[in-house]
């Protein structure tokens, strides 16, 4: 389980959790609000941008240094191109693709959690696997496709972010749900029976043995490919995802203790801000790599 995977999920449950009851009171406030908070974080994204188009890519141009050059290749030899499609959240540089997914997804939750009130999260809930299962077959080319036909910038597949956002929607609506439920008292897999917990971490030690390579050589990310993939979020990724959950909710109290202290707490509170210092000391440590 990567930090991407809980960034999304647990943003998402904050904002169902938080949004869902002002909803039914003010769902024009609430609109304006989420949508107001994604336009502050575009913002900082552009900034990050700003700094990556200018410093980073001058940098890159005169030392060719690979580790830096590499990530903005497309840039480099397509500014105005890469510009307009950045600017348009569908060029989108490694170490600078999460954000536009949190936009997207952040700016499209009101719609969502009204859908929700209005159909109920069972057929919302359907319809996010089914975008999910779309995704393992090759939605997001299909759709890549068509943007590229409708808006003449020629940004290849692979330079629009490494996450597929139709396979990650899943993890964001799954947060939004148990977020929204826990509003109103009626969290999903409140009372989890002791088997399914142990089943639940029996799982999760299957997965960190594959993780590590103690199963042997046919039991490895590798060979397990797609099933496992972070960016797409396969089928055992999913699997790996639900139980390491599961054993996480068992195991709040011990992980409150762990975590409700400084400084985790200022960080989380400004976990924007974290989040872009810590690219910029990326980008420092990418400095200081050499060859490959």
């Amino acid at each position: 389980v990567s930090s991407a995977e809980g960034f999304v999920f647990l943003s998402a449950l904050l904002v169902g959790r938080i949004y869902m009851r002002k909803l039914a009171q003010d769902e024009a406030g609430v609109r304006a609000h989420l949508w107001k908070r994604a336009l502050k974080i575009y913002g900082y994204h552009l900034l990050m941008l700003i700094l990556a188009f200018t410093v980073v890519a001058e940098f890159a141009i005169r030392t060719h240094h690979a580790a830096i050059y590499n990530l903005l290749n497309f840039y480099i030899a397509h500014p105005f191109v890469a510009g307009i499609g950045s600017v348009l959240l569908l060029y989108c540089p490694p170490l600078l693709d999460i954000l536009p997914m949190y936009i997207i997804f952040l700016f499209l939750t009101p719609l969502l959690l009204s859908a929700a009130a209005r159909l109920r999260w069972k057929t919302l809930l359907a319809a996010s696997v089914l975008i999910w299962l779309l995704a393992q077959f090759g939605l997001r080319d299909i759709v890549h496709n068509f943007v590229v036909s409708v808006t003449h910038l020629p940004i290849p597949l692979q330079e629009t972010g490494a996450f597929n956002l139709f396979a990650w929607q899943s993890v964001w609506i799954a947060g939004l749900w148990i977020g929204a439920k826990s509003a109103t008292s009626d969290v999903p897999f409140r009372r989890i029976p002791g088997w399914a917990v142990a089943v639940a971490a029996a799982v999760c030690l299957f997965f960190i043995g594959v993780r590590y390579g103690w199963l042997g050589p046919h039991l490895v990310q590798q060979s397990l490919g797609m099933q496992l993939d972070k960016w797409q979020i396969g089928p055992l990724r999913v699997l790996n995802l639900t139980a390491f959950s599961i054993v996480a909710y068992r195991l709040r109290k011990y992980v409150w203790l762990l975590v409700a202290r400084e400084p985790l707490l200022t960080l989380g509170k400004a976990s924007l801000h974290v989040f872009c210092a810590h690219v910029f000391f990326v980008f420092i440590g990418l400095f200081l790599l050499y060859g490959e």
